[in-house]
């Protein structure tokens, strides 16, 4: 990040919280052109450092507000044990995000679900069959107190 200056620190922050605002809207914000604004928003994508743009969904209207953890402990480190449950995990629509993790668990898994009975259905399905699995537990997240997507850039 040492080719990013202030002026590109505002627009990250800016567009992490707006994604589809007009440039127009967005060279406003952060004191520029939009011609330089476009420019710069330009280059931030060719360099990878804005990497897509989504729609972030409402998981209660869309009828999915269960979220749960798993851990996952697997049966050994090889990375042939690491590659395919690593292949399969990333088969199951359901799981939001998936981390290889240092401490007690091997993977971290964030589970969407309408409800338990929902995830008890992830569960049977695709969880119980992923390979090389010695140990899971799963935790249901009661409420989210804070959630976001933007990273800081300062």
């Amino acid at each position: 990040m040492s080719d990013i200056d202030e002026t590109d620190r505002r627009i990250l922050t800016v567009l992490q919280r707006a994604g589809r605002m007009s440039n127009a809207e967005l060279a406003e914000q952060v004191n520029l052109s939009p011609s330089a604004c476009h420019r710069r928003v330009y280059r931030l994508q060719e360099n990878g450092i804005i990497a897509r743009y989504v729609a972030l969904l409402d998981r209660r209207k869309i009828g999915r507000p269960t979220t749960v953890f798993v851990e996952i402990t697997l049966s050994g480190q090889a990375d042939e044990v690491l590659d395919a449950f690593e292949r399969e995990v990333a088969r199951i629509p359901d799981v939001l995000e998936c981390h290889l993790m240092a401490g007690t668990a091997d993977y971290l898994l964030k589970v969407s679900a309408i409800d338990s009975e929902d995830f008890a259905r992830i569960h049977r399905r695709y969880l119980a069959r992923l390979p090389g699995v010695a140990q899971m537990h799963s935790s249901f997240a009661l409420r989210t107190v804070m959630q976001t997507t933007a990273l800081p850039v300062d």
